[in-house]
């Protein structure tokens, strides 16, 4: 069969990329890649990457015992720090649930009817302590301020 144009262009093309992939690794051949030294990079004293190798006398050990591994130990609070002030800005006596935002950080909490001391309605003025539940925080321990 004879050759048509269509099929000399593809096997065109073909040699023409096997001819620049052969040149492309002829040229990698003769450019070695860099010296090991060359690609080597150093941290400083600031923690940024840099060329040259740091300071020796800048460097300073720290002993193994000095190093805190895990959460540290948090310090007990006191009882009128987890008491905290809000206003019912919503609350469902048939549903039981509502919620208070707190007058300190601005945050709504949830709350049942089963953690209030007393019967609560809107925009009443309510102390609390709070607790995580599985949906984010929940009040607990929810008094009337009268």
């Amino acid at each position: 069969m004879a050759e048509t144009w269509n099929k000399k262009e593809r096997e065109k093309k073909k040699r023409q990329n096997k001819k620049e992939k052969a040149e492309r690794r002829q040229e990698r051949k003769e450019n070695k890649s860099a010296e090991f030294e060359d690609m080597i990079a150093y941290i400083d004293e600031n923690g940024n990457l840099s060329s040259t190798p740091p300071d020796p006398k800048k460097k300073f050990s720290i002993k193994v015992e000095d190093i805190e591994i895990g959460v540290p130990k948090q310090e007990a609070l006191n009882p009128e720090d987890l008491i905290r002030t809000g206003v019912v800005t919503f609350f469902n006596n048939e549903k039981g649930y509502g919620f208070i935002k707190d007058k300190e950080s601005d945050e709504r909490v949830f709350v049942h009817i089963n953690s209030l001391s007393e019967p609560i309605q809107e925009n009443a003025i309510v102390s609390f302590e709070t607790e995580t539940g599985p949906k984010g925080l929940s009040a607990i321990n929810v008094k009337l301020i009268k």
